[in-house]
């Protein structure tokens, strides 16, 4: 199985943690070879906004090959006849906050030139800051008098930016996203609000995490439609096809253009995961793995040691439905390994 073999316009690849390094390393080199096969353009499980600043959130900041990524892109951009583009698809969210759409509706009020107290409306950003806000309903905003008037407000906005569309200038598409962000934030903040047990506030959010996201790979798309595929790139969960993540929205909505590559993992000391038993579906794939490498989806049962304290659950039946392939790697490691693409040293290892 060969990267050629792939032709959707979405290809997203899992990892199934964030904390086993070889996954972002390795796919630095899966993009670096993806463009040479005309992707233009890479998207990652970070915010939308602070990506376009080439900034990340969730920490992702710390992992060293994304920041490593960035700095190839810059390299190659200086010569390149096509650039290559950077995007967030994640919403500004944390695990247990979202800041205040305060700033994100001053960014589309300027950009339209009104004179709007926006301020005024929103009140101190901490009140929609701090955690208390997203983890009591009680003392969430997002279902006050004044939040209900700024979502019809960021969706006027909204409104207001679309009919200027005519001018698609760098300056729009930042405005854009922006409103995207703040109108999003106000959804997020008014499911915060809603009563109910953690259980079922959880997977409110994280139904409306999930949408949101979906909202924006689907813009990426359509910013991206002339220029050439895009890379995804996120936690397994975000993106399979089945279950209601926004892998399943997306594939829904496209179909045959959006492709789910699982991602795998044998052995890990980074997270402290041994050797897989010999009939899981890491096992199976580990049979004459050296490295990584990209397989069918194998025959298997799920694994029993996973760490889901570490954001790993491996591979089960669920996940691989509607998995168009796998990689896997078979041990990783957090120290760099040995890379074939100039302009990425020391980020990547070769597949087998």
């Amino acid at each position: 199985m060969d990267l050629t073999d792939f032709t959707a316009e979405l290809l997203a690849f899992g990892e199934p943690t964030h904390f086993e390094p070889a996954f972002a390393r390795i796919r630095n080199e899966l993009f670096a070879r993806l463009v040479e096969h005309g992707f233009r353009s890479i998207a990652l499980e970070t915010d939308r906004v602070a990506a376009l600043d080439g900034g990340f959130s969730h920490d992702l900041g710390e992992v060293a090959a994304n920041r490593q990524l960035l700095a190839w892109l810059r390299e190659y951009n200086e010569t390149a006849d096509e650039p290559l583009t950077f995007h967030g698809f994640d919403a500004p969210t944390e695990m247990f906050s979202a800041p205040s759409p305060r700033a994100y509706l001053e960014h589309v009020r300027d950009y339209l030139g009104l004179d709007i107290d926006i301020a005024a409306l929103t009140g101190d950003d901490e009140r929609w800051s701090r955690p208390e806000a997203i983890l009591d309903p009680a003392q969430s905003p997002g279902a006050t008098a004044e939040a209900r008037e700024l979502r019809v407000l960021a969706d006027d906005l909204l409104v207001a930016l679309l009919a200027q569309a005519p001018r698609l200038d760098d300056a729009w598409w930042l405005a854009k996203v922006n409103a995207t962000a703040g109108l999003g934030l106000l959804r997020y903040h008014a499911a915060s609000a809603q009563p109910g047990d953690q259980d079922t506030r959880i997977a409110r959010l994280a139904s409306m995490r999930a949408v949101l996201m979906a909202e924006n790979l689907l813009d990426i798309r359509a910013i991206e439609a002339t220029r050439g595929p895009t890379l995804v790139f996120a936690h397994n969960g975000h993106l399979q096809r089945s279950g209601s993540g926004a892998g399943a929205i997306v594939g829904a909505l496209l179909g045959d253009r959006y492709a789910f590559i699982a991602g795998s993992l044998g052995h890990s000391e980074a997270i402290g995961v041994g050797e897989p038993a010999w009939d899981t579906y890491e096992g199976v794939l580990q049979q004459g793995t050296e490295t990584w490498r990209l397989a069918a989806v194998p025959a298997g049962r799920k694994r029993t040691d996973t760490k889901p304290e570490r954001g790993y659950f491996g591979l089960d039946a669920a996940l691989l439905e509607g998995a168009t392939a796998v990689w896997h790697i078979a041990r990783g490691t957090a120290a760099p390994a040995p890379g074939r693409v100039r302009g990425l040293p020391d980020t990547r290892v070769t597949g087998s």
